[in-house]
């Protein structure tokens, strides 16, 4: 237990010192505090993981089917799939992208799904995030304290790398260019 208080109070030293930090407000009021993290590792097997990964692909093919619907013909409107004022009034709706289509069809070229893993061991999706990947630092820092503080971790588990990520990012960005232009 000793070695678990110290873990993680060495975790949150790492973060306050790379300034890893959200703000909320609560109460009409903006605080600022440091990224909770769990000094224990959860392990992913590899089935479970890529069985995850499949549907994840699926679920953000089906969000930019999604967007591309709501900015195009809105046949999901008028198929009274979903309402029109649920669209409309929503805060993210941007109603000067109507009629436009991004380059490849791609709508979003980052996504962020947050996952909940439940009592009764099904995965959930908490929040899907399409909009500037921000919290994308978030976990490479993570990765990397752990790394840091928890050598045995990565010595005895065959752990995915994330270390590519801004690598694959480019890549996606140099993917949607269009005529020479970043997408930005």
């Amino acid at each position: 237990m000793d070695s678990l208080i110290t873990q993680r109070d060495s975790v949150n030293s790492w973060m306050f010192r790379y300034g890893v930090r959200f703000g909320i407000y609560k109460n009409g009021e903006f605080k600022e505090q440091i990224f909770p993290f769990d000094a224990i590792a959860r392990k992913i097997s590899g089935r479970e993981w890529q069985r995850l990964e499949r549907g994840l692909v699926q679920r953000v093919n089906a969000l930019n089917l999604f967007l591309k619907d709501i900015y195009g013909n809105k046949q999901i409107v008028k198929d009274n799939v979903v309402p029109e004022d649920f669209v409309y009034s929503s805060s993210g709706y941007l109603p000067f992208c109507e009629g436009i289509m991004p380059s490849k069809g791609i709508w979003s070229h980052i996504s962020g799904i947050d996952l909940v893993h439940g009592k009764d061991d099904e995965w959930y999706i908490l929040e899907d995030n399409l909009r500037i990947p921000s919290g994308a630092s978030y976990p490479l820092i993570a990765r990397e304290i752990t790394r840091n503080i928890s050598t045995e971790t990565f010595e005895n588990n065959d752990i995915c790398d994330n270390r590519n990520y801004a690598t694959l990012l480019k890549n996606m960005m140099d993917y949607v260019k269009k005529d020479g232009i970043n997408v930005i």
